[in-house]
């Protein structure tokens, strides 16, 4: 809202004034993973996103699969909840986005609304219907991605001015003309060659990226006029979606089936050259793709390029007797006890006491079920020890058995 009184002439310009409402924006990306599943929900039942923070207030999101109530029950519905106990003004819109992240359906509040306290929250019970949603294009690999744009308003401040200046609109195409400009190969002015492929761009652009690339082509370091680099080991496709991060500051979509490989190999490339947001977006699509065929890669891979988030979600997901015994049936695992012992030994003592928790909390029942077998027991732990087992894992998971029920324990010591 703004107001504007004019005097008469005055000299060397125009005197302005106005009354501005001060806000702060912010937006929040969720991801679904696994819709179809998410249909199970009944009507009224929702999943909540994590917290996030817009202007100092705490927010999340809830997604309704199956809709909000009995009148909306062949809808989606999205509300954004109020996580603080303050009270604040905010416009919101929720967007649904496209595979290249461009917003196709939204939904505005067009006014600030009250958010009085905790847990007051708005939102949209009819934000798409379900069916229209699942006829579109918007929905892959059974995810899709959903934006909630909040604008906090936080009153009004008085401003002067002697003269008139337009406000200058925050651009947002800066990545898509650099996008542009490496696809053109206009002004390109190095060469850079991975295995039998070659690449082209600016040296300008890539030191600005990277502090690694301006050591390597303007440093004291650098190899002549530096006009081609030799990368080595990388493959070429990886070095492409990695080329493409640093102009366009987005990864590039990926085949189905390729997805886990290419962010393993885009953190180790990233780690290399010092791209901090690029290592981040994969160690965070890492944490969202921990299988029992990849825990173990994905943990040495965590171990040796300093992702800690990513190294807590996987000992989270090995947290559980199954999985554990499972991963230890891979390769990687193998790969993981080769490559880093420290972390095996690690690894060992916390998955022990995990399981040690989950037999207390289930130790009656085994007790009671194995009381009367002692001799499968044994005969089990014996076959531990003898199919193809290191016998460093056959007392692994003789602990872990010993953890999960107390009369397993006493049977090992006999």
């Amino acid at each position: 809202m703004a107001s504007t009184a004019s005097s008469r002439a005055v000299a060397g310009g125009c005197s302005t004034s106005a009354i501005t409402t001060a806000t702060v924006s912010g937006s929040h990306v969720l991801r679904i993973n696994g819709y179809s599943e998410s249909r199970a929900y009944g009507v009224g039942s929702y999943v909540a996103s994590s917290k996030f923070l817009v202007a100092g207030h705490s927010w999340f999101l809830r997604y309704y699969p199956v809709g909000f109530n009995e009148e909306t029950g062949d809808w989606i519905s999205f509300f954004l909840i109020h996580g603080g106990r303050s009270s604040v003004r905010a416009q919101f819109k929720f967007s649904l986005l496209d595979l290249e992240g461009n917003q196709v359906h939204s939904r505005n509040s067009f006014c600030p609304v009250a958010f009085h306290g905790s847990r007051c929250f708005w939102g949209f019970s009819s934000f798409i219907k379900r069916e229209d949603f699942e006829n579109s294009n918007y929905l892959r690999d059974n995810s899709f991605r959903v934006v909630c744009d909040i604008t906090v308003f936080n009153g009004f401040y008085k401003e002067g001015t002697m003269m008139f200046v337009d406000t200058v609109p925050p651009s947002d195409d800066l990545h898509k003309d650099l996008g542009r400009l490496l696809a053109s190969g206009k002004g390109v002015d190095v060469k850079l060659k991975v295995r039998d492929k070659q690449f082209l761009a600016h040296k300008n652009v890539l030191a600005a990226r990277s502090s690694v690339f301006m050591a390597e082509l303007f440093g004291p370091l650098k190899e002549g006029e530096a006009d081609s680099v030799e990368i080595h080991g990388m493959e070429p496709v990886v070095f492409k979606a990695m080329l493409d991060f640093i102009y366009t500051d987005n990864v590039p979509e990926v085949r189905t089936g390729e997805e886990i490989a290419m962010a393993q190999n885009l953190l180790v490339a990233a780690d290399r050259y010092d791209l901090k947001r690029l290592k981040m977006i994969c160690e965070h699509n890492l944490c969202s793709r921990i299988t029992k065929k990849t825990a173990a890669t994905t943990l040495v891979l965590a171990e040796q390029h300093g992702c800690n988030g990513l190294k807590k979600a996987c000992f989270a997901f090995l947290s559980s007797l199954g999985s554990l015994k499972a991963v230890m049936d891979t390769q990687g695992y193998d790969h993981l006890r080769s490559s880093c012992p420290s972390l095996h030994d690690e690894l060992t003592p916390r998955q022990v006491r995990q399981a040690g928790r989950q037999g207390r909390q289930e130790g009656h029942e085994l007790g009671e079920a194995a009381e009367g077998d002692k001799p499968a027991v044994a005969a089990a732990l014996h076959c531990i020890g003898q199919e193809g087992s290191p016998p460093g894992e056959a007392r692994i998971l003789a602990s872990l058995a010993a953890a999960a029920g107390g009369c397993f324990g006493r049977w090992l010591a006999l």
